[in-house]
């Protein structure tokens, strides 16, 4: 049986969009202890002794920065130490959690783990929800729906569920129309008219907002365009009545209780938290609690 850490070292990172664009930044899978360089946990061994460590999966710079937030100001009280670990897609952060290499992820919504559960066959749960990150229609060419042209090209992304979150939300701004009994996740094939003859392009989500200039929009989080350093217009966006797209800490099922998962998990919803959320991002993220 190959071990552990050889298995997921042979991974390739992709490349880095903007200076802060770090979906997939460094090594695939290095854990970057983000406490490091901190005077405050330069410790002594007994000290060490004393306090959990936890290692948190996360596929993109936002999640990272708010458990940055936390390690920086609020794991004192509970005697806890972050360690982040960075995936480049959205399977490595659950596989790695079932081969216990992570303690905990933060990077999806409940609908794209309950997904997960059926296809990776996997038990996980979630816990507290923490924010939104808003799916909007963005473009380099228009600035409403409405100058969109007749077959426009629009890019989305391809997993089950953010394919449908797309669509939705296409749906939803009157550029196509979705069968009135259409299946729980929505693809093309659910499209009932299509006024505009919109030509979708699906590509692996990381790479949704790469295309901005290779077509007319994109169906991208409002976060994810910020961080490549692109200034598109909005065209429509998500807002917090779909926090069911909120993300959560995640853990395997019968890991939920343990002390250190517990003590992130609340610290995760300290009031400080959502003041650094709701000034640093400025509404692009929505929290939830």
């Amino acid at each position: 049986m190959k071990p552990l850490m050889n298995e997921y070292h042979n991974l390739a990172p992709l490349t880095k969009i903007g200076r802060r664009f770090v979906l997939t930044a460094g090594s695939v899978f290095t854990a970057s202890i983000i406490f490091a360089g901190c005077s405050r946990f330069v410790e002594t061994a007994s000290t060490s002794e004393q306090e959990d460590i936890i290692k948190v999966g996360v596929t993109g710079i936002v999640s990272e920065d708010i458990l940055k937030f936390v390690n920086n100001n609020l794991v004192g009280q509970e005697k806890l130490k972050i360690e982040v670990v960075k995936f480049n897609d959205w399977i490595q952060p659950n596989t790695a959690l079932r081969d216990k290499f992570i303690d905990a992820n933060f990077f999806q919504h409940k609908p794209f783990m309950n997904n997960a559960i059926k296809e990776l066959k996997i038990n996980l749960v979630a816990l507290n929800t923490i924010y939104l990150n808003t799916l909007g229609l963005f473009s380099k060419k228009f600035k409403s729906v409405n100058e969109i042209p007749q077959n426009a090209t629009v890019t989305i992304a391809n997993d089950v569920i953010n394919n449908d979150r797309g669509l939705r939300l296409l749906a939803a701004n009157g550029l196509i129309k979705l069968k009135e009994k259409a299946r729980e996740f929505v693809t093309q094939r659910d499209i009932a008219a299509n006024p505009k003859s919109l030509k979708i392009k699906e590509v692996e989500g990381v790479q949704v907002v790469r295309a901005i200039n290779d077509v007319d929009f994109i169906v991208s989080s409002a976060q994810t365009v910020a961080l490549a350093g692109i200034e598109p217009h909005s065209m429509g966006q998500e807002t917090a009545k779909d926090k069911k797209y909120a993300l959560a800490l995640v853990t395997l099922q019968g890991r939920e209780n343990e002390a250190k998962i517990q003590k992130l998990n609340k610290l995760l919803v300290h009031p400080s938290v959502k003041d650094f959320i709701n000034k640093e991002y400025k509404g692009r993220l929505i929290t939830v609690w």
